[in-house]
């Protein structure tokens, strides 16, 4: 303790209270996994579709794919501070504010439901063409294709493309937490850079760190365990 109050003063002064590093970590987590949760059914959803109606999907529909391949590369090319700024209007509509982790959400989830929809798409087009041809061949559904083989086939590399997902959305609400959302990031910035506290910076860099490995293994961990 003497050690952290000797070189890291700010950081037990910042360490409780509303912007302080229990709050912020808690925010930072909220923030993760909520929108990682939304965004991951709605990116599932989309990416399902983008397979589906390819021309080499099960039931292709060229109009409708180019129509939706295009929405998802325009949503994936738009920055996400600028996305930020995009959705403020649409977010007050949503939850009455545009402060704070809750307001965070919104433009978090339309960042990252394209990307995912598209890490989606590459995880399920490397399924064996075989084993979906074996499976329309049994005269199986284009629903039980897709749940039966699609879903449980691509398994490991869907996990794969979550944990990307997931280790994206904490560097996003890191950015977030910058303007206005709370966070790690809003702790790093607005209270370790601008008031100096290099202390405060580095601390809270080393929780995102620690937060990304955590994923990280855990997601390492279940692909290995789904793989032998």
């Amino acid at each position: 303790m003497n050690l952290i109050e000797k070189f890291m003063p700010n950081v037990l002064a910042n360490w409780n209270g509303d912007y302080g590093f229990i709050s912020a970590i808690g925010q930072t987590i909220y923030m993760t996994f909520m929108s990682a949760i939304i965004a991951g059914i709605l990116g599932l959803f989309l990416g399902i579709l983008l397979i589906v109606t390819d021309k080499r999907g099960i039931d292709p529909h060229p109009v409708f794919y180019s129509i939706l391949d295009k929405v998802v590369n325009v949503l994936r090319s738009i920055p996400f501070i600028v996305m930020l700024a995009l959705l403020a209007s649409f977010t007050r509509l949503i939850v009455h504010t545009t402060i704070g982790p809750t307001a965070a959400l919104v433009p978090l989830v339309a960042s990252a439901m394209p990307f995912y929809a598209r890490q989606v798409q590459n995880a399920l087009v490397q399924v064996d063409p075989g084993v979906i041809e074996a499976a329309q061949a049994m005269g199986e559904s284009n629903l039980s294709i897709i749940f039966n083989v699609y879903l449980v086939e691509g398994l490991p590399e869907l996990i794969r493309a979550s944990v990307l997902t997931i280790i994206s959305l904490i560097g996003l609400t890191a950015m977030a937490g910058a303007v206005g959302a709370g966070g790690l990031g809003s702790l790093a910035v607005n209270i370790g850079f601008q008031r100096f506290e290099n202390d405060v910076t580095i601390v809270a860099t080393i929780f995102i760190l620690i937060f990304v490995f955590i994923i990280q293994f855990i997601g390492d961990q279940i692909v290995k365990h789904l793989s032998h």
